[in-house]
């Protein structure tokens, strides 16, 4: 495990902007606490990425803040890519995709990163792209698994939309459709309510999580079941 000391040194230089001491930590980490690039990926990057998405969200930070330890951890990201060991193929595929925020695009990358590292063919899309420039690359790609990374709740209606389309497409029967991080964090159980076959807490787990063979999850929508408790709370509550 890695120090909570050398986070919260990390955390700190993040918020200042210091990409100096930032690298120092990092390179700290990796030989004096003799940690994996996964285990920097895992244990100091992701959640400190989560921590700062936390504090933005709340007003505790200021956007510039927020894009400094954005882009500073992505720096980070980009150099321990190329450090990460590497798995025989595995001669499955996916694609992975993000919202438009900076954070989203990170958690995005670090997820494509892991799959990479476990021998998966991986195309990392980013954000900003349209569903039906989604849908095209689907269907020319053909993953095994494809992930949306990141979603604010804003963007979840349109997120339902393209699993909607996908599934009356029905072109990819055999394609599970993975959520993680952003509002699916967040809302316990979203990720089924919107047809999704599978979820991922971090980039390990989706690893993981996609890698177990003969899984057949079907989306579960939880919504009516949600709705048919709070009204049934609801009449309690008013006596009935």
């Amino acid at each position: 495990m890695i120090s909570e000391i050398f986070s919260q040194r990390y955390l700190e230089a993040l918020l200042t902007g210091d990409r100096k001491q930032c690298r120092a930590i990092i390179e700290d980490i990796l030989h004096r606490n003799s940690a994996s690039i996964p285990g920097v990926y895992c244990e100091v990057i992701w959640p400190i990425m989560m921590e700062i998405e936390k504090l933005y969200r709340t007003e505790t930070i200021t956007s510039a803040q927020e894009h400094m330890a954005t882009r500073i951890n992505r720096t980070i990201v980009d150099q321990l890519q190329n450090k990460l060991p590497r798995q025989p193929q595995a001669d499955r595929k996916v694609a992975v995709c993000s919202s438009l925020r900076e954070t989203s695009e990170l958690g995005g990358q670090m997820i494509a990163d892991m799959f990479e590292s476990a021998g998966w063919d991986v195309r990392f899309l980013g954000g900003g792209l349209t569903n039906d420039d989604i849908l095209s690359y689907i269907n020319e790609f053909s993953p095994d698994v494809f992930v949306i990374y990141g979603t604010q709740p804003g963007e979840t209606p349109e997120i339902r939309s393209i699993i909607d389309r996908i599934r009356e497409v029905n072109a990819y029967p055999n394609m599970k459709i993975m959520l993680s991080g952003g509002i699916f964090g967040r809302a316990e159980g979203l990720w089924e309510e919107i047809g999704a076959d599978l979820y991922a807490e971090n980039a390990v787990d989706a690893v993981q999580v996609a890698s177990q063979e003969n899984r057949r999850i079907q989306p579960v929508r939880t919504i009516n079941q949600r709705k048919r408790k709070q009204m049934a709370s609801s009449r309690k509550s008013a006596g009935e």
